[in-house]
């Protein structure tokens, strides 16, 4: 039998761990398989396990835990808790990231460890590529980032982007001016950006110019600076039009481009300017990329079920074999395979994952996967509807 102590912060920083009626604490239990026993008297927690990698993990974990708690100042809630006990089962260190404030008082924290990587990526990256299937906030806390930006007055504006391409359906010519029109398009958008600021605070800020809600193609021509740009729905772009808006970043600006690989609405013979931005972007360490997975989705619990339906075999098709992981893009073999190594007889220490993963292969993969391709054969297979037009002139 392994075991392992830690010290005990204080009582209110351990019933904020140990949750309403021990309920985290059996959660930790059951998740690692460890036994936990509360020594009050030499102010301890004691960690037990047959599994001497689970008597690290789990010693880790609560260690990790009572630090968040203590600086936090409020009880731990499940989310944090899934979050938490996700990454140290991958073998991850436990991410303390600082949710992200918005406007009256309300934070956005991250609900998964892939989302919690994503928050990181967010904050220390000027170019963010996001990549997983519907639900997995991707859009949502990059618009976050962004009202946070704007709000300590990193940023002078916002700018949120989509190219108006209809899902399968041509509605045809639509009634009332230009806002009327391309509203249908935006509206994910504005939910977004309604759930994070005060009422009517909003509206002001589009008077104001401080918020910019706009079709893909009103993008062409423009410099933006001291702007947070996200481009949503990434998948639909054409090369060109990639190109188009990746070259609207000015000074101290920030972009992020956010897609779903596997929802794309363009012809089976155009080349997503998504995956195409990669092959071409990817040797670029200082931009961010990540794809968020099936683990990543927070809306109701039948959307996980739903995605995994339809992406079919999980051996084929899974986003989660480079999910939660911020893409630094390398020259390793690209059928690397992650590797987990542990610090032997190290109280409080987790198993790392190496940092050598060829992410940028898996990325790829997964995404030319999604669009029913994967033969060897892409650049013969697709080609770009502008740059056919541009021959034909």
């Amino acid at each position: 039998m392994e075991e392992l102590s830690i010290a005990i912060l204080s009582g209110r920083v351990l019933q904020n761990v140990l949750g309403p009626s021990d309920e985290h604490l059996r959660k930790i239990r059951k998740e690692l398989g460890v036994r936990v026993v509360v020594d009050a008297e030499k102010g301890k927690l004691i960690v037990r396990s047959d599994d001497p990698e689970a008597t690290k993990r789990g010693a880790y974990l609560l260690e990790q835990l009572q630090r968040w708690s203590d600086r936090e100042g409020k009880p731990l809630d499940a989310d944090d808790l899934r979050r938490a006990l996700d990454e140290v089962k991958r073998g991850e260190e436990v991410s303390t990231v600082r949710p992200f404030e918005v406007y009256g008082g309300k934070t956005i924290r991250p609900k998964t460890a892939g989302q919690a990587k994503y928050c990181e990526m967010l904050r220390k990256r000027e170019i963010c590529f996001c990549a997983g299937p519907a639900g997995t906030g991707k859009t949502y806390l990059a618009v976050a980032r962004a009202v946070e930006a704007l709000r300590l007055g990193e940023i002078r504006k916002i700018v949120l982007v989509r190219p108006a391409v209809e899902a399968g359906e041509n509605l045809g010519f639509l009634p009332g001016d230009l806002s009327e029109k391309i509203n249908p398009y935006l509206r994910p958008l504005f939910d977004s950006l309604a759930d994070m600021t005060q009422a009517d605070m909003l509206r002001q800020f589009m008077e104001d110019s401080k918020v910019e809600v706009i079709p893909l193609a009103y993008m062409r021509g423009r410099t933006l600076n001291d702007a947070h740009i996200i481009l949503d729905e990434a998948q639909n772009t054409s090369v060109s039009q990639m190109k188009m808006f990746l070259t609207r970043m000015g000074w101290n600006s920030r972009v992020v481009v956010c897609g779903d690989a596997t929802q794309s609405d363009l012809g089976r013979r155009v080349k997503s300017g998504l995956v195409d931005a990669f092959e071409r972007l990817r040797n670029v360490k200082e931009i961010g990329w990540l794809t968020l997975g099936r683990a990543d989705v927070v809306r109701h619990a039948l959307v996980q079920k739903i995605v995994e339906a339809y992406e079919g075999s999980p051996e084929s098709e899974d986003y989660s074999g480079v999910g939660a992981r911020d893409f630094s893009v390398s020259t390793a073999a690209s059928n690397a395979v992650p590797t987990v190594s542990t610090t032997a007889s190290t109280p409080g220490t987790a198993p790392v994952v190496n940092a050598e993963v060829a992410a940028s292969a898996a990325f790829a993969s997964t995404v030319w996967k999604s669009n029913g391709v994967d033969d060897g054969r892409r650049d013969d297979l697709y080609y770009d509807e502008d740059d056919e037009a541009s021959d034909r002139n």
